[in-house]
């Protein structure tokens, strides 16, 4: 049986050890720490166009960079990067905070479980799984932002304060994941984080950030997704491409001439009519954009030279249904918000993450 072992923060540990240091040693290393630590948001009066393009209106604002280079379980078939440098850059203005995210990614990852034509005529979605019934073969890439909103011990530990790995007998919560997940998501009962999930197959094509929270639900039986969900929604959806009898497709984009068409939108939305030629491919996927409370937050990104960036724009305060509970709401700007993030390469649930928690603070 394959044990999956969870890494804790080793930030405090480290602490005690130079608890016998004098006194300005210690001064002085946290010093240098909070200020690697911090995302600072510049005040901004230019208009922040989200098209994916680092133009100059961010110039005004330093960059935070992290590292990632932690991951929760080896997959059996994970064939993407192991460590990678993620560089962060906030900007705000009287209503709305952005975020400019960067990182190097050699491979544009897109083909998530497409239906590809057989030399028989018939048509397969591909997909491969690994040990845990997951896909790093067949997916897209995403990022994700974590937001404490009230989680206890989130700001020394950050998002490893709701991650919950199988046990010696494979079981989280008393419930077997073997087969299923190395872990899951779920907070203390009344604790929530924010969770803001950008992917580039699902979310990218229609500009925005499917916002999600964790919170306590820890049994299966009451959300499949443990504590994750998404927030309250008045409308939008992604859903799966697929025919009656799960033999094809449903649907088809009217232009086919985009290399990139792994999503199928509502503007190119058309029945399934089979003209096409073994290998060629159809979308698995068929989204449009969230309206509500989880498609409150717009982003676009742009891979390009091996790079991607993303640039993301949310209001300051929201204001949708359960909003109060299911947002990190930056109504203070002399507070100080904590946050993690994560970046998952053409991988279902493997990510990396970094240990500990960093800050935003608006200047």
């Amino acid at each position: 049986m394959q044990r999956f072992i969870k890494t804790s923060a080793g930030f405090v540990g480290s602490l005690v050890i130079l608890s016998g240091v004098a006194l300005s040693g210690i001064t002085l290393s946290s010093a240098v720490q909070a200020a690697n630590e911090t995302l600072t948001s510049v005040k901004t009066d230019t208009t922040i166009i989200l098209d994916g393009l680092a133009d100059s209106a961010w110039d005004k604002a330093s960059a935070l960079s992290i590292r990632l280079d932690n991951m929760p379980y080896k997959a059996s078939n994970y064939g993407g990067m192991t460590s990678v440098n993620v560089q962060l850059k906030s900007l705000y203005d009287e209503n709305f905070v952005y975020f400019l995210v960067q990182y190097d990614d050699a491979t544009k990852s897109l083909a998530r479980f497409p239906w590809e034509k057989q030399a028989d005529g018939s048509w397969k979605q591909l997909k491969d799984k690994d040990q845990t019934g997951h896909d790093n073969v067949y997916y897209e890439d995403k990022v994700a932002l974590f937001w404490n909103i009230n989680a206890r011990g989130f700001a020394k530990k950050g998002c490893d304060v709701a991650c919950h790995m199988q046990d010696d007998d494979g079981k989280i919560n008393g419930f077997d994941q073997r087969g299923k997940a190395p872990g899951r998501k779920y907070t203390r009962e009344g604790e929530t984080i924010d969770m803001w999930h950008w992917k580039s197959v699902r979310m990218n094509p229609v500009g925005v950030i499917d916002d999600q929270f964790v919170d306590s639900v820890n049994d299966p039986s009451v959300n499949k997704n443990w504590g994750r969900h998404g927030d309250s929604k008045t409308g939008g959806s992604y859903v799966d491409n697929v025919n009656a009898d799960k033999s094809a497709p449903a649907f088809m984009n009217r232009s086919q001439g985009n290399v990139d068409g792994y999503t199928i939108t509502p503007s190119q939305k058309t029945p399934f009519v089979d003209t096409f030629n073994p290998g060629d491919r159809i979308p698995g996927i068929m989204s449009e954009a969230f309206t509500g409370s989880r498609g409150d937050i717009w982003a676009k990104g742009e891979w390009q030279d091996g790079r991607w960036t993303i640039e993301i724009k949310r209001a300051l305060v929201t204001t949708g249904e359960n909003a109060d509970v299911q947002d990190v709401q930056f109504s203070d700007l002399s507070q100080a918000y904590s946050f993690g993030v994560s970046v998952f390469d053409n991988s279902q649930i493997d990510h990396l993450y970094h240990e500990g928690a960093y800050d935003l603070i608006f200047k």
